[in-house]
């Protein structure tokens, strides 16, 4: 019984493993796989939230953290 557990979990484990070749990047860089529904709408609340805390930062942007960037 433990023999078919851990076959079938090393199967599902490298099920998910894949190598995204240059020419199907385009594909997975559609629009349609972003999560949020409204970019623009999470910017201003990105936005909003750095300067309500004070600090920017983990969300890739770079800025002077002045209210300018």
């Amino acid at each position: 019984m433990f023999k078919i557990f851990a076959i079938v979990f090393l199967l599902l484990s490298f099920s998910g493993c894949a190598t995204v070749q240059p020419w199907q990047r385009e594909s997975l860089a559609d629009p349609i796989m972003i999560f949020n529904e409204n970019p623009i709408d999470e910017g201003i609340q990105q936005h909003f939230i750095e300067h309500r805390e004070g600090a920017t930062g983990a969300t890739g942007a770079q800025s002077g953290g002045c209210g300018c960037g």
